[in-house]
């Protein structure tokens, strides 16, 4: 797998991450759960939809192991 996630797309995964964490208790719903998906690609750098998509938001190009 090939890095194709920023810095900057990281960093605003792990905020929406939060956010949805954060609404998810609030409201005491499944929400927390879903926050689960951009915290994954967020740490592992790689998102299986940009792939498909041909988008790449990371500058170098990392193998990920």
């Amino acid at each position: 797998m090939k890095c194709n996630v920023g810095k900057t797309d990281r960093n605003i995964r792990i905020s929406a991450a939060i956010l949805i964490t954060a609404i998810g208790v609030y409201f005491t719903s499944w929400w927390a759960l879903v926050a689960i998906v951009p915290l994954i690609t967020a740490f592992a750098g790689f998102c299986p939809l940009y792939a498909l998509l041909g988008i790449n938001t990371c500058r170098r190009t990392i193998k990920v192991n």
